[in-house]
């Protein structure tokens, strides 16, 4: 066997490597021995060429007889590297390219093959249909077009198939080329078309191959066809591909049946699905249309391979003989005897007989029979593998269903006793992608779960995942696949390995691959210290497993799309220590893969959810909607999908690709949103629990962190979100509390004490989780997690450990915290304590900014030094000591947010300009520093206004026209320099100082957008009264130079033309600009500003009580607190809260059961929308058809009716009145 090995990129190379390799692997044919045919006296060879084409000429005798009187393609021609391939083009039509080859017939069919799908980048087929027969001019009858246009071609689209046939455009090639044309045409998309019709002609029959020439190869070839209307030796345009098979011979058919027969058999061992995949080899069968005697050797050949055919009865020829021989075979003389010596089976004198005699009606002009008899003996042996269709009588429209029928008898007739019988069927019916014809065969379903090994569904329900075939795995899993045990971690990597090349996924698991496979050559391992005298022997076994994908690769990749919000997927499978860093988990997973890798065998805990990431990365909708219904923590896998689509739509390139991307993942975040909307008119405090239950699923994240992470907008909008955060936010005081209270009470704190402030008491608490655990319509509320609002925390009765609750505190203890410790009093407090900040830098800045030491700084200074300070301890509190993760994941979500890098900013400018302004040399710029510094530390306080429900969308606007300014500033920068060079260069001839130059090109363009027009300067008609000189020594020396006086009247065109684009044009681009932000984001104003005040929520919650500069205190607490008295934080629990195992399966079941309320209202919603709408246009109809006929019989036949016939929605169909109706009604008007 000749193996070639293609590089998958090759079909991307240049056209010259393209043509530098297939001729040295693929050979034509040429005559090279002429042997004179009888019948043109002497001047062609049997091969159909001329003499003088020939090398030489076969030898004869005395008495002038060949030696050698029949030609034969092996012993007369020889093989030389082929000169006709490429791609092709069609003159006249716009069409994309086909491919082309001219190969020798002795080809290996494994070369060819892969060619095809590798260089040519035609997709696997899941089915090969071999066209045989109806080859000559003969008009193709009617009902064979449409059983080729509606049946064959259709069923093949839809199983994505390959259809071999001449590929000319005569008989039936043209035919099936017309179909695959108007059904390409009809597609919606280019993913809809699969239908590969690939054409197998001869090549010496070919008409106008010498226009396909070119030893190079021919990118592409120009082929013209004479005349398109009439049937022709020509190649079909409507074909992918043509191979051009060469034996030697000019204008002889039936060369290329040997290839064709060869290739047949090939593609039939190969497997289906992506790279293979497939759980069952490609079908291939043989479709036999009219034909004629010659045919006979073909279908033998073919049926001794167990190869299944599929005759068209009545579509004459060939396939009427073998009908009439076939379907008679009931007849006695038709039946097979055994012979008395040996006991074999054998047919019966008389049985020759008979067939000779049909054969002589079929086909009078044979004249040697006694071989082909024996050929349809040998074919009649194997009628099982032979199905008799009759389309004339049966229509196209159930042609699919023939041909599983046709494959599924031919693979019983393959199978061995033991095997299952319904196997085959599930396994087409898989490769197809044909649900409806897996229903409508009882025999598969209604034995699915009760023969066979488990292990054949298994194989299934692989082939279903991998090719992405949602049906099939609904179906394997509600017919009993136990999903538990199917999904190991073994199948789950193999399912990541199937990935398709080119795919993102696929470039992501590489990169990660290539990161390990680094780390592998630079670290010594296990692999590397294996005794010598064992290392050939298991050099596979220690090298396979380092150079596949692993679930250590999928980690990274889910650490690369899901960021620090999520711990490391899939740590604790492969012994990793999740708070480990990247490069120690490298090295231990090494140590991991070269050993016997024990935990593939392991079953996943969650596989429901393992495959909702897979399909998910994957970008497969339906997959994953249907993973989605079945995984737990509902709210959180929809929201975890919007976060990995929404991140990988980032880093898709194809267009296309990531639109779909963004609307699956808001249709995930739609969904998200109603199953919490079920939640929460269920239970409110179940589902606050909901929102900040800490998922052992996912990685140990919130769905709160989740959807902040996933910018789920619609999703923080919701009521139930916001009645959370509200609640967080208040504390303990009521939510209507007027702030002026709340500031009166800052400068009183007394007030606090009395009934000023509203705050919630106990009672009120009991009552609220009363009627929170009333029953409810869903049935009785379970006994669990009732939150509650108690001193600044969302305190979960059963979830929170006893130890972690806050100790009952005396009351004037209690109730200063409840004031002091809610959010929205250290939010007050920092916004008060940082305006007298503002004030105190601009009193330094303005007043009291003393020089260097030893005059300066003065005492207000040192006091804005140590504010400054405090400040700087509070952004380090914030980044290092907020959280479990390490450092470096802290400080990647510490630089995610725009005001903490506003916030870096602000505090290196300030130790740039406290550094600077102690020394005198740079004194005055130490104190520009400090004066930036302040624009930065006022603009700090537009993060402060965000929590206000009208000025926090206008902040959201001013981000996005700052975005629209960078684009309108690029369009204004090029007529600027334009304008600005054009302009000096045309007023001043030569003037060599820069800074003039970078001013009148730049600077003064822009005044002029804003009406500074130096008219004097610029008109020469005006006086300027500025001295200038011509002097080219003064100039260079910083003199003015003078006006150019002769080209004026261009610059003054130059100013109007600037003027009207930048002052019209480009200023009312930008207008609306903003305008379409202005009303994009205010449509949504109420959206925006509940998403963005959930960061500012958690910052404020998380905070001291106390503000810059006595934060300072508070620091000192939290350090005595935190790392000398160990006391662990309760605040942590507001947003992620730690349930018993007991309690989170009981959450978890009842958020399952609203997930399945949901699904069925929905689909209640969807049936009822359909049938209300069917019900309501049915009775208008009835309504309007019986007012038609009453109208028609009161007044009689005399008179005419009031109004036509009602119509159904527009379309002329009316309604007929019965006879009886008319009868009597012409009777009544001849009374």
């Amino acid at each position: 066997m000749i193996i070639v090995a293609f590089n998958p990129c090759a079909r991307t190379a240049e056209t010259s490597c393209c043509g530098s390799w297939i001729p040295k692997i693929v050979k034509k044919r040429v005559c090279t021995t002429f042997v004179e045919d009888s019948f043109s006296n002497g001047s062609l060879c049997q091969c159909g060429g001329v003499r003088d084409a020939h090398a030489s000429v076969a030898l004869g005798d005395y008495f002038s007889t060949a030696i050698v009187n029949h030609w034969d393609s092996a012993q007369h021609s020889s093989e030389y590297p082929t000169d006709a391939f490429g791609e092709l083009q069609f003159e006249g039509t716009s069409k994309r390219h086909s491919y082309f080859l001219r190969l020798s017939w002795d080809t290996p069919p494994s070369i060819v093959y892969t060619l095809m799908t590798v260089h040519w980048g035609l997709p696997a087929p899941n089915l090969v249909v071999s066209v045989v027969g109806g080859e000559t001019k003969i008009k193709v009858k009617t009902w064979v077009r449409e059983v080729l246009r509606q049946g064959l071609v259709k069923a093949s689209q839809s199983t994505g198939a390959w259809i071999l046939t001449p590929g000319l455009r005569q008989g039936v090639g043209r035919c099936v080329g017309e179909a695959v044309r108007d059904h390409a045409a009809a597609a919606s998309s280019v993913s809809l078309s699969k239908v590969v019709a690939l054409g197998i002609a001869p090549w010496g029959l070919v008409h106008n191959r010498e226009q396909l020439v070119n030893p190079q190869g021919s990118f592409p070839a120009n082929y013209h066809v004479n005349n398109t209307s009439r049937d022709s030796n020509c190649l079909d345009n409507n074909y992918r591909a043509f191979l051009l098979v060469d034996d030697g011979s000019v204008g002889r058919r039936g060369g290329e049946t040997v290839f064709r027969v060869k290739l047949e058999d090939f593609i039939s061992h190969q497997r289906t699905g992506i790279w293979g995949s497939g759980t069952i080899d490609i079908p291939v069968l043989c479709m036999l249309i009219s034909g004629e005697a010659n045919l006979l050797e073909r279908i033998d050949l073919s049926l001794k391979k167990s190869m299944p055919w599929l005759v068209l009865a009545g579509s004459g020829g060939m396939a009427d003989f073998l009908r009439d021989i076939l379907e008679n075979r009931s007849s006695p003389l038709l039946v097979p005897s055994s012979s008395e010596g040996e006991g074999e089976v054998g047919p019966s004198v008389d049985l020759k007989d008979r067939v000779a005699e049909l054969f002589k009606k079929y086909f009078p002009s044979e004249a040697e029979t006694d071989k082909l008899v024996e050929r349809v003996l040998s074919i009649y042996q194997n009628r099982d593998l032979v199905t008799i269709y009759h389309g004339e009588q049966e229509g196209p429209n159930d042609f699919d269903t023939v041909l599983l029928k046709t494959l599924v008898g031919a693979s019983k007739h393959r199978a061995t006793a033991d095997a299952n019988p319904y196997n085959e069927e599930l396994k087409l019916a898989v490769t197809w992608n044909r649900v409806d014809i897996a229903k409508m065969c009882c025999t598969i379903w209604n034995k699915l779960t009760r023969f066979g090994p488990y292990e054949d569904l298994e194989e299934s329900m692989t082939d279903a995942l991998i090719n992405d075939k949602p049906q099939f795995v609904r179906l394997f899993t509600e017919n009993g696949l136990n999903i538990l045990e199917y999904l190991t971690y073994g199948r789950l990597e193999s399912l990541y390995c199937s990935v398709a090349e080119g795919t993102l996924l696929y470039q992501l698991l590489q990169r990660c691959l290539t990161e390990r496979l680094g780390t592998t050559a630079a670290v010594p391992g296990p692999c590397s210290q294996q005794d010598s005298s064992f290392k050939v022997a298991a050099e596979n076994i220690q090298t396979w497993p380092v150079t596949e994908i692993s679930l250590f690769e999928v980690s990274g990749v889910l650490e690369l799309l899901m960021g620090d919000i999520c711990q490391p997927f899939y740590y604790d499978v492969l012994g990793l220590e999740q708070q480990s860093t990247r490069r120690r988990a490298l090295r231990r997973v090494i140590k991991l893969l070269c050993g016997d890798r024990v935990y593939r065998e392991t079953r996943c805990p969650f596989p429901w959810e393992s495959l909702f990431i897979w399909a998910v990365l994957q970008n497969r909708s339906e997959m994953a909607a249907f993973f989605w219904e079945k995984a737990g923590e509902s709210v959180m896998s929809a929201l975890s999908g919007c976060k990995i689509l929404r991140e990988l739509s980032k880093l898709e390139t194809e267009p296309e690709t990531k639109l779909s991307m963004k609307e699956l993942a808001q249709r995930f975040e739609n969904l998200a949103s109603d199953i919490f909307s079920f939640c929460y008119r269920s239970n409110e405090s179940r589902s606050f629990t909901l929102l900040i239950r800490k998922s052992s699923i996912w990685s140990g994240t919130t769905c709160l962190q989740m959807g902040m992470s996933a910018d789920a907008r619609l999703f923080f909008s919701h009521d139930g979100v916001q009645s959370l955060l509200s609640q967080i936010w208040w504390g303990d005081m009521k939510r209507n509390t007027e702030v002026w209270k709340l500031l009166l009470t800052f400068f009183c704190p007394i007030l606090c004490y009395i009934n000023f402030i509203s705050f919630r008491t106990d009672t009120d608490q009991q009552q609220e989780q009363e009627e929170e655990g009333k029953p409810n319509e869903d049935g009785p509320v379970v006994d669990c997690e009732h939150l509650i609002i108690q001193q600044c925390t969302i305190t979960c009765l059963k979830g929170i450990p006893q130890t972690l609750r806050p100790p009952k505190r005396p009351f004037i203890v209690s109730r200063w915290r409840q004031f002091w410790f809610a959010p929205v009093t250290s939010f007050l407090g920092n916004v008060l304590m940082y305006f007298l900040f503002l004030l105190l830098f601009a009193y330094v800045l303005l007043v009291d900014f003393k020089p260097p030491p030893p005059d300066g700084p003065a005492a207000t200074e040192y006091v804005l030094y140590f504010w400054v300070f405090t400040i700087v301890c509070e952004e380090i509190r914030e980044t290092f000591f907020l959280g479990m993760m390490t450092w470096r994941q802290t400080v990647r979500m510490y630089f995610q947010d725009v005001w903490n890098k506003c916030d870096i900013i602000a505090i290196t400018l300030f130790i740039v300009g406290l550094i600077c302004r102690m020394f005198e040399p740079v004194y005055g710029f130490g104190r520009d520093v400090l004066c930036l510094d302040y624009m930065v530390f006022t603009l700090r306080l537009i993060h402060i206004f965000a929590i206000h429900k009208q000025l926090g969308p206008k902040i959201i606007m001013c981000g996005k026209m700052i975005k629209d300014i960078f684009f309108f500033l690029f369009f204004l920068g090029v007529w600027l320099m334009a304008y600005g060079v054009a302009n000096q260069a045309l007023l001043y001839a030569y003037d060599p100082r820069l800074d003039r130059i970078f001013r009148r090109v730049f600077y003064r363009p822009y005044l002029h957008i804003f009406g500074q027009i130096p008219v004097e300067e610029i008109d020469v008609d005006f006086e300027w009264d500025k001295a200038c000189t011509h002097n080219v020594t003064l100039i260079q020396e910083g003199a003015e130079p003078c006006r150019t006086m002769s080209s004026n009247w261009l610059v003054v065109i130059l100013l109007v033309v600037y003027l009207l684009v930048t002052n019209i044009l480009l200023i009312n681009l930008l207008i609306a600009m903003f305008s379409y932000t202005f009303s994009e984001v205010q449509a949504n104003s109420d959206i925006y500003w509940k998403f963005q005040r959930y960061n500012l929520i958690v910052q404020y919650h998380s905070r001291p009580s106390l503000a810059p500069p006595f934060i300072i205190l508070s620091h000192l607490n939290l350090f005595i607190k935190r790392i000398i008295r160990k006391v662990p934080s309760i605040k942590v629990h507001h947003f992620v809260l730690h349930l018993s195992r007991k309690a989170a399966n009981r959450l978890v079941t009842w958020e399952t059961i609203q997930k399945e309320d949901f699904l069925t209202a929905q689909n209640k919603i969807q049936k009822s929308s359909d049938s209300e709408r069917l019900k309501r246009m049915s009775m208008e109809y009835c309504s309007s058809a019986l007012s038609w006929i009453v109208d028609t019989l009161a007044q009689g036949s005399t008179f005419k009716p009031p109004r036509p016939p009602p119509t159904l929605r527009g379309k002329n169909l009316k309604i007929p009145v019965p006879e009886s109706l008319t009868e009597r009604n012409h009777s009544l008007t001849k009374l």
